[in-house]
């Protein structure tokens, strides 16, 4: 089995003009490591998901996510808005500092909606924020996030 995340999934210092640029490094990620298939049609099935509804949440944090054909296993990358910029991505609060793409293949809608639940019940802890802002490099980002949302 495929770890949710990696440490080549995390850009620790992710500079973007928009959420949609974020996006688009961040799927690049993915696209990278085999796990997305058709980036163009993995960033236009995010798109669509994003039209719905914005994905920001309170606490700093962007969490784009879709179902696509182009996704080979679920995944999450992750970003790091680097230190003193910020991402608008529509949440009640303010900009995201902080951001997950979650990546499920489309026959894959339990897995889609348990990755989005347990770590949005992790999100809501400051502690946690804190320990993936405070991270020193990618491989202690996903060491964090695999340990803390997924126990591994």
């Amino acid at each position: 089995m495929t770890d949710l995340t990696a440490p080549e999934l995390v850009l620790t210092d992710l500079v973007a003009t928009d959420r949609i640029d974020a996006t688009r490094q961040l799927a690049q990620t993915l696209a990278d490591a085999g796990r997305v298939t058709d980036l163009q049609q993995f960033l236009t099935d995010v798109a669509a998901r994003e039209e719905q509804m914005a994905t920001g949440i309170p606490g700093g944090i962007g969490l784009p996510h879709a179902r696509s054909t182009a996704v080979t296993v679920p995944s999450l990358a992750v970003g790091r808005v680097v230190s003193g910029e910020r991402i608008d991505w529509g949440a009640p609060d303010g900009p995201a500092n902080l951001v997950f793409l979650i990546a499920a293949p489309t026959e894959g809608e339990a897995d889609h909606l348990q990755i989005l639940a347990a770590l949005a019940r992790k999100l809501v802890h400051v502690s946690f924020r804190e320990s993936l802002l405070a991270a020193p490099d990618a491989a202690a980002v996903s060491s964090i996030v695999l340990t803390e949302v997924y126990g591994r």
